[in-house]
């Protein structure tokens, strides 16, 4: 049985002056020095099931949480690529770290396309001051993912919520949890609820063998008061062109990417390890020549992945300033090709990690597996057959594929 940790309460009044990173090389470089510092016990919280409140502490008092804050409200607002490449970096240390901010950046999208200027002025403040928002959008219980039960209503003192979500990543961690809800009339808002509000419950029985330590649990609302300031349109970031959809999913194809490009350099070490001789320039007549095939299989699969990532995210930036129609799809298909071909790579390369690893590879304690149990739990998050799907319909039919969170 899983054991699950006591959570600790989060409150937003307690947020202490982040750090304010002013450029894209800045934040890259505090990035890497992060992810080295998250890689030294990263085994041991995914064996222990160490939620890692004081890494993500960490993370966020860095800025990085920040990074995408627009520059006229005091944020770097770097390009998309940076964004993508950062998350790869955490995502290489440790594929749960590297995930839980992925809602945060798409919630601060939401905003940024749809909230009113005070919206704007109040939740970019918090952020820039180390405020985490978590995610409470997904649900299982209904018929098919796109039914949603959550509900929003008006009463005499504002707006109350009552509902169910799961997949709730980050919310463990966050100091508010937008949340979709639908009123009435069957429209959509996201909801940026205090995580400290009452009726508002976080149960931690997210128990996949993968991202283990990502919080993704259950988060239940009973007669939750919002108020009408912290509502924004959901539903029009997907009934108008927005970037919304291809950076959600950029995002994603980041962690797989990172998770491969890391799965594949601990290949390299342990071949090495194994068979000292490789690259050393001495002609063995035991040296594997099929290990080198495999490897070079590897590492061209790696860096495709990631030249279609800087190709997506280098799509989505040309769409931002003017998303239209077109522009947007565009988008939406150099990420989907990404995001494809990172599913794949992000398996592959981590089912070979443990293969050319040997009998080593097998070791607990080395905690190899935890590669592959990432990456298979994480690429189940969207069918990557829909996406080829939707980008051979373009090539051959020149149908735009919809406007959607999954694509």
């Amino acid at each position: 049985m899983t054991s699950f940790q006591h959570i600790a309460p989060i409150h937003a009044k307690e947020l202490a002056h982040a750090h304010i990173i002013q450029s894209d090389a800045e934040a890259l470089e505090i990035a890497k020095n992060l992810a080295e510092q998250f890689k030294q016990h990263a085994v041991q919280r995914d064996a222990e099931r160490i939620l890692p409140f004081e890494e993500i502490e960490a993370y966020s008092q860095s800025g990085l949480w920040a990074i995408t804050v627009p520059k006229q409200y005091g944020g770097a607002e770097v390009s998309s690529y940076t964004v993508a490449q950062v998350i790869a970096l955490m995502s290489g240390a440790d594929g749960s770290i590297g995930q839980i901010p992925q809602n945060h950046f798409y919630g601060l999208e939401i905003l940024r396309n749809n909230g009113t200027e005070q919206q704007k002025k109040k939740l970019y403040a918090e952020v820039l001051k180390g405020a985490r928002f978590g995610n409470a959008l997904a649900e299982f219980k209904t018929k098919t993912a796109a039914q949603k039960q959550t509900a929003i209503h008006q009463t005499a003192q504002g707006y109350e919520v009552n509902g169910e979500k799961f997949y709730c990543t980050g919310s463990l961690f966050a100091h508010r949890i937008p949340t979709l809800v639908k009123d009435a009339n069957g429209r959509e808002f996201l909801a940026f609820i205090p995580r400290d509000s009452q009726g508002l419950e976080l149960v931690d029985d997210w128990s996949g063998f993968g991202q283990r330590t990502t919080g993704s649990g259950t988060v239940k609302f009973n007669h939750v008061q919002v108020l009408e300031g912290d509502l924004i349109p959901f539903d029009l970031a997907y009934t108008q062109p927005t970037i919304s959809g291809p950076f959600a999913q950029l995002m994603h194809a980041a962690i797989e990417t990172g998770i491969a490009r890391v799965a594949f350099e601990e290949t390299l070490i342990r071949v090495r390890q194994a068979r000292p001789w490789i690259d050393s320039g001495v002609d063995q007549a035991t040296d594997d020549p099929l290990t080198k095939l495999e490897l070079g299989r590897i590492i061209a699969d790696v860096r495709a992945s990631e030249v279609l990532l800087k190709q997506a995210a280098r799509s989505i930036d040309a769409a931002k300033p003017a998303p239209t129609a077109e522009n947007v799809a565009k988008a939406s298909l150099d990420v989907a090709k990404a995001r494809a071909h990172s599913t794949d790579t992000a398996l592959k390369a981590s089912s070979k990690l443990i293969e050319l690893a040997g009998s080593r590879g097998s070791q607990r304690d080395d905690g190899l597996d935890r590669f592959w149990r990432n990456a298979r739990v994480h690429t189940l998050h969207d069918a990557s057959r829909w996406k080829y799907f939707f980008i051979a319909n373009y090539l051959l039919n020149g149908v735009l594929p919809p406007r959607r969170g999954t694509l």
